[in-house]
């Protein structure tokens, strides 16, 4: 075990001395891999909170059932009991035929026309909000209701939440590629950083290699380099996050108040975090192991 770890120990204070040889360099890599990071990060962040703060708007889609004209007392409870143990709805209001007449005459003016009609001409209806306001949820609760006795229409209100979920995807494909991109980005940072310092230590590495040093010990304070720039990137990159939600903060609060609701963003939790750090780490690894590869395979080939 300690045989094991002496190497290791080693090579990682290598990495660390070397890091901070060179302050302003270092820091200027790990600004522009902080900023990198950071717009696929933050972009992920504000997407999934928007998903889920999408269900709090009070402009909800709603499916509204009408009954058939002649239903009675008991086609209403049966249609209410349904309702009451549907797991897909979150809650109904029943609308009687004769408080839609009312507000149809205080809505539309027609008072005396209304007034002069011997049967009244609406139905009763339910009013029904959903737990999940995906457009296949709504669709699949109104076929499922069409079905049911005494139940004329079922109208579903879902236009804005298919578009909401189209822009949500469009969103999430866009962070992917972004991401990806910007992962690259990382990965060539890391690599044209270590490429200098190989050019640097290239008389100590043939020197090592003469004494029988092994690849795997000549790559190992180069990749606790790419791992140590990569984490340092992952933090400048949740700092920035964590800013950037703090000031959009200011502007979200007045715009979510129109909406009934005091959703606010959210910055990255410690579980985020962390998986921020293992990636930033991991692709600095690589992009330190493919510069290092690329020179020892070049040596070797000669």
């Amino acid at each position: 075990m300690i045989g094991w770890f002496a190497p290791h120990a080693n090579a990682l204070r290598d990495a660390m001395r070397r890091f901070s040889a060179s302050p302003l360099a270092g820091a200027l890599n790990v600004i522009v891999i902080g900023v990198a990071l950071s717009l696929p990060v933050g972009l992920y962040l504000a997407l999934s909170q928007l998903q889920a703060a999408s269900r709090q708007l009070t402009a909800e889609p709603q499916l509204s059932l009408f009954l058939d004209l002649d239903a009675g007392p008991d086609a209403r409870n049966d249609v209410a009991q349904r309702l009451t143990t549907h797991p897909r709805v979150e809650r109904y209001e029943f609308l009687p035929k004769e408080q839609a007449l009312e507000d149809l005459k205080r809505a539309a003016g027609l008072g005396d026309v209304l007034d002069s009609l011997r049967h009244n001409p609406l139905p009763d209806a339910f009013v029904i909000v959903v737990r999940d306001n995906r457009p296949d949820w709504m669709e699949a609760l109104r076929d499922q209701a069409a079905g049911w006795p005494k139940v004329a229409h079922v109208q579903l209100d879902a236009e804005w939440a298919r578009r909401l979920q189209a822009a949500l995807r469009v969103g999430r494909t866009l962070t992917l590629l972004l991401g990806g991109l910007l992962g690259l980005a990382l990965v060539a940072v890391t690599f044209n950083t270590i490429r200098l310092q190989i050019l640097t230590r290239r008389d100590e590495i043939e020197v090592s290699r003469l004494i029988g040093a092994t690849n795997p010990f000549i790559r190992r304070p180069f990749l606790y380099f790419g791992v140590l720039q990569g984490c340092a990137g992952g933090v400048a990159a949740w700092l920035v996050v964590a800013v950037g939600v703090g000031l959009l903060n200011l502007d979200v609060a007045g715009l979510s108040s129109l909406y009934g609701t005091s959703w606010q963003l959210q910055p990255l939790s410690v579980k985020q975090g962390g998986m921020l750090l293992v990636c930033s780490g991991g692709l600095g690894w690589l992009g330190a192991w493919l510069s290092v590869s690329r020179h020892l395979w070049r040596r070797g080939s000669r």
